[in-house]
């Protein structure tokens, strides 16, 4: 039952989409079979270290969405200090409903049913503008856009350009 729900839910929020096209990004399934798995092609924002890239990722939903997030992983080359070096992403809102075990988040931050695809990469793109360094899943990556910018950026612009040659 939950799995129905979650695809007719998945199905309207991809209509919406494709009726309404948000800047900065594209979706559509994987594979037409499948509404649970997306592929989500994201422009660098303007005015980024981003800008100018094109990063492709996999939306994967569990069944039971929208009471329990999705799971995002980059499979382009990122280099960012909330993107584990598997591409996975780490935000907030992508974090399971309710108290945060370890303390660093408020359950206000993390995941609420009322998200939709559109709100997650809206949010993923406003991470690729302004990293949260504090509670970094690329603790290399959150070092050197702390103390050693020149060459977080020098990295960042090498992953823009291999994903313009993925074009």
């Amino acid at each position: 039952m939950a799995a129905s729900q979650a695809s007719l839910l998945l199905l309207k929020q991809l209509k919406d989409l494709n009726r309404h096209p948000v800047d900065g990004f594209s979706a559509g399934l994987v594979d037409e079979g499948n509404v649970f798995e997306w592929g989500v092609t994201i422009m660098g924002p303007p005015d980024t270290y981003y800008d100018g890239g094109f990063f492709s990722a996999i939306m994967s939903f569990p069944k039971n969405y929208p009471q329990n997030p999705p799971s995002v992983r980059f499979t382009s080359e990122i280099w960012h200090p909330n993107v584990y070096p598997d591409g996975k992403v780490c935000i907030s809102i992508l974090h399971p409903p309710g108290e945060d075990p370890n303390g660093y988040e408020l359950a206000s931050e993390r995941w609420v049913p009322i998200h939709t695809v559109e709100s997650i990469v809206l949010s993923i793109i406003s991470m690729l503008s302004s990293p949260n360094d504090e509670s970094p899943a690329n603790v290399d990556a959150a070092i050197e856009w702390r103390e050693r910018r020149e060459v977080f950026m020098k990295k960042v612009q090498r992953c823009v350009r291999k994903s313009q040659e993925m074009l």
